[in-house]
């Protein structure tokens, strides 16, 4: 993807990156088990700065284990990963990471702002002015992007789920990450929050160049966005283009049984012989997070 360079986010977003050409994730015959129980095996995938990938599987496939793994929190038990040029845990500094939205306890007197900080606070260490300084305009510039500059001095305890959601993408912001990684970040939200969180991620990397990667058992909400689909069904998997991937005959064979794949009024919906009409639902809850 070409980033016009008169769109970027605002400077004070922004630190010095590694300059690498490459992938921002790069993944080589990656092979992740536990015991007898193989995830997945044999993954190669390179995403590159700009791209959308949206992950998407039944339970226990393995999605958010790829997240541990970039993340340094989980050893492959084969094959190699690289994360912006580096090896995982290495390269935190240049991820940001959005998780499920659960609601915060309504005692929690943190203050909005505070939260959002920890995303800058998190890899470096020292209390000169200076660095006060720079924490201070990343923290606001954050807060002016997701538009939550309203309610930043609110406890983070007394906010909406969604308020709350767009504090944690704010957080993810204020490194200016190379990679954002998604994990559920749509999960119990309202569709209209749905689609504000997912505006704000789609913001970022087509304006500053994040690669995406997005944990998700609904595709719908941000089917507009995706460049493309990991699916692990398994320790199967496929990756390609939403058309490619989303099909009837691709699904079935992944699953090792009939799944069809129907689009109504432009959403997609995968059904089986046991489900209902639902989202992401195959048979025997083949499709679940």
């Amino acid at each position: 993807m070409t980033v016009d360079p008169s769109t970027r986010t605002s400077p004070a977003l922004r630190v010095s990156t590694p300059d690498t050409a490459g992938p921002v994730v790069r993944l080589r015959g990656a092979t992740l088990g536990y015991g007898a129980r193989v995830l997945w095996r044999d993954l190669d995938l390179d995403v590159r700065p700009g791209e959308f990938v949206a992950v998407l599987g039944p339970n226990g496939s393995g999605k958010t284990s790829l997240l541990r793994v970039l993340l340094g929190l989980q050893r492959l038990s084969a094959g190699t990963v690289e994360v912006a040029g580096a090896a995982p845990g290495r390269a935190n500094q240049w991820i940001g990471y959005i998780p499920q939205q659960r609601a915060l306890d309504p005692t929690v007197t943190m203050r909005g702002r505070d939260l959002v900080g920890l995303g800058w606070d998190g890899h470096r260490w020292g209390t000169g002015l200076s660095r006060i300084r720079e924490r201070r305009r990343r923290v606001q510039a954050a807060l002016v992007a997701v538009g939550a500059l309203g309610y930043a001095d609110r406890p983070v305890g007394l906010l909406s789920g969604g308020e709350q959601q767009r504090l944690r993408v704010a957080q993810a912001m204020t490194g200016d990450p190379r990679l954002l990684l998604c994990d559920e970040p749509l999960l119990s939200l309202d569709l209209a929050n749905q689609q504000v969180v997912s505006r704000l991620i789609d913001e970022r990397r087509r304006t500053a160049g994040s690669a995406v990667l997005f944990v998700t058992h609904e595709i719908n909400p941000v089917l507009p966005l995706v460049d493309r689909v990991l699916y692990l069904v398994d320790g199967r998997f496929r990756i390609g283009p939403v058309e490619a991937v989303m099909t009837s005959e691709t699904l079935s064979e992944l699953y090792g049984t009939t799944v069809d794949v129907l689009r109504v009024r432009g959403q997609i919906h995968v059904v089986g012989a046991h489900s209902g009409l639902c989202e992401d639902h195959a048979p025997h809850h083949l499709g679940e997070a």
